[in-house]
């Protein structure tokens, strides 16, 4: 059975508590993916060429890599954006969008000095981080309570121990993401590689990308809510990994926190790998009994 059809039933559109997925977010879905296209083939496939190709020049390009892993889950997401049939399966997702972009805004802002102005990349970057988050705040208010909290036909639940360490594990994220982008100074000369204030506060952005998810499971157990966003989170962590294993002499080891990062980022691989795997096994035993 395909992610996009499982516990399908018709959906009343239009109305509050349908469960149906506006067209605003998609609109917002169609807008989002062509940048997000682009700029990972040009962050994670050309790192070391930003400064011809990019909005601005990122020194060490692993940290073009790491940004270009947020985008390559990012893509994902939004195709299911689009391809999904109920609101609640991605719903979880655009708060953490909304953070993120609002974050990557103000750094933007903040460091106007170190863009390149003119260049095609800086116009789209610039573009792109001055409406999205309006952008994604309206999907949020207009598609918010399509959700009633309703169950999917075939649904299983995430453990509540598994709820509460995942939730643990996002917010030590996005403690250490807000820390990045509030204090840059801390981390530039200490972290595991190369930062200046603006990657300091780029990489924070991606940080707390999974915590803005997983604080969600405090209120939200049902595995379908999160599914997708486990997907997408499995993508970006398999892309961050091997940025890692690929950029491994742009590491800098004499800093004490580069070993806990890289044992934390393959830590949670493994992770999130198990938790979708487990619930994945959990909907296929409730699936059996209905297929047969």
């Amino acid at each position: 059975m395909s992610t996009g059809s499982r516990g399908d039933a018709p959906v009343r559109r239009g109305r509050a508590g349908d469960d149906g997925i506006r067209p605003l977010t998609r609109a917002v879905a169609v807008l989002v993916l062509p940048f997000l296209g682009v700029a990972s083939v040009l962050l994670y496939l050309l790192p070391g060429d930003t400064e011809r190709l990019f909005a601005w020049t990122i020194e060490p390009p692993l940290t073009a890599m790491v940004l270009g892993s947020a985008y390559i889950g990012g893509i994902w997401f939004f195709a299911q954006v689009l391809r999904q049939k109920r609101w609640h399966r991605v719903r979880h997702g655009f708060p953490a969008v909304l953070l993120f972009a609002t974050l990557l805004g103000l750094a933007t802002a903040l460091h106007w000095d170190r863009f390149h102005p003119g260049h095609v990349s800086f116009v789209a970057w610039t573009a792109l981080y001055a409406t999205t988050p309006f952008l994604v705040l309206a999907v949020i208010l207009v598609n918010g309570r399509a959700d009633t909290g309703r169950r999917d036909l075939i649904e299983t639940t995430i453990p509540v121990a598994v709820r509460i360490l995942l939730v643990v594990v996002g917010g030590s994220s996005l403690a250490g993401g807000a820390i990045l982008f509030f204090a840059p100074h801390v981390a530039v000369g200490s972290w595991a590689w190369d930062l200046t204030p603006l990657t300091a506060r780029v990489t924070g952005a991606v940080l707390t990308l999974p915590g803005a998810v997983n604080l969600w499971m405090l209120v939200d157990g049902r595995w379908s809510a999160f599914r997708v966003l486990f997907q997408a989170q499995l993508i970006s962590l398999i892309a961050l990994n091997l940025t890692l294993l690929l950029c491994r002499e742009q590491l800098v080891w004499a800093n004490a926190v580069t070993l806990p990062v890289v044992v934390a980022l393959a830590a949670s691989l493994v992770a999130y790998a198990g938790v979708y795997l487990a619930g994945e096994r959990r909907a296929r035993r409730i699936l059996k009994p209905r297929a047969t």
